[in-house]
């Protein structure tokens, strides 16, 4: 019999109803392995779906139950109602998404675009939350905010010549290069270097899959007044960022906003021991359910 540690965690897909449709979700490990532990709803960055959360997810599925949801008007989700939905709409679904699926009080991560739902999320229903990891949460201000709205999701639509195929392309290859990615200059260049093709591929595709309002979410979290909403935050987070991440500058800030709040640099997920590192560190913070409560 193979240690539990030594099996391949398989990630099922499906989707829950609410009012608008489907929300689309990823999910590993198994409810009913730990019938008391809390499942760890993870909440992705944009643009793109919970697939940028796959490793990360069946990490955690070697220990808990979790679920990765795709936003609405993201992946395979079906688009929001409303034609300029902001964040508290965003985390409103989430919430109903949540309750669809019978959960009860969880635990939270969010990444970047995700991390700005799951702070409106700990505001409006803080009893719904064990802790929350909030990983990579910028605090864009003035003019740096203002270009950002302006450019950063450009609002794109197939056309008859697939111009809308190599925009995307473009937008998940140059993200890699530079930050931010439409900004092509030498000083803007970021040192990841690219990943494979299949990798940049797969992040395309999820874009394409809703061109039409993949932007929607994205323009929602850089409107968002963060540091007010951060000093409302009241159940216990780990605010976290990856070394490479370029949202890192900001992580003493937020953690600064958040009452009561820790915090650490991660090593990311880009290879296999990065990304039993960065478990290893977020399952501390959130408690490993073979050995107990989290510190």
């Amino acid at each position: 019999m193979q240690a539990p540690e030594d099996r391949e965690i398989k990630v099922r897909r499906g989707f829950v109803g609410i009012a608008e449709g489907q929300v689309h979700y990823r999910a590993a490990g198994l409810a009913s392995d730990h019938p008391t532990w809390p499942t760890l709803v993870m909440l992705h960055a944009s643009p793109g779906s919970a697939r940028a959360l796959e490793p990360l997810l069946r990490a955690f599925g070697a220990s808990r139950h979790a679920i990765a949801l795709d936003t609405l008007g993201n992946g395979d989700s079906a688009p929001p109602a409303p034609a300029d939905p902001d964040i508290a709409y965003y985390a409103d679904a989430h919430l109903r998404a949540m309750d669809a699926l019978g959960l009860g009080r969880v635990d939270l991560y969010g990444a970047h675009t995700g991390a700005t739902m799951a702070i409106e999320i700990a505001r409006r229903q803080p009893q719904r939350l064990r802790r929350m990891v909030l990983d990579g949460v910028s605090l864009f201000e003035g003019p740096e905010q203002e270009m950002l709205i302006a450019n950063q999701a450009p609002e794109l639509r197939a056309d008859l010549e697939g111009t809308q195929l190599l925009k995307v392309w473009h937008m998940v290859r140059d993200a890699r290069l530079f930050w931010p990615w439409w900004d092509r200059r030498a000083g803007a260049r970021r040192p990841l270097g690219l990943p494979s093709a299949e990798s940049l591929h797969d992040g395309a595709l999820e874009i394409l899959k809703s061109i039409g309002t993949y932007h929607l979410s994205y323009r929602a979290a850089l409107r968002y007044a963060k540091r007010a909403a951060l000093r409302e935050v009241g159940v216990p987070t780990l605010v976290a960022c990856a070394a490479d991440d370029m949202l890192l500058p900001y992580l003493d800030q937020v953690a600064d906003c958040v009452p009561g709040a820790s915090r650490t640099t991660t090593l990311g997920t880009a290879d296999p021991e990065a990304l039993a590192e960065t478990c290893r560190l977020l399952t501390r913070f959130l408690g490993d359910p073979q050995v107990g409560d989290g510190c």
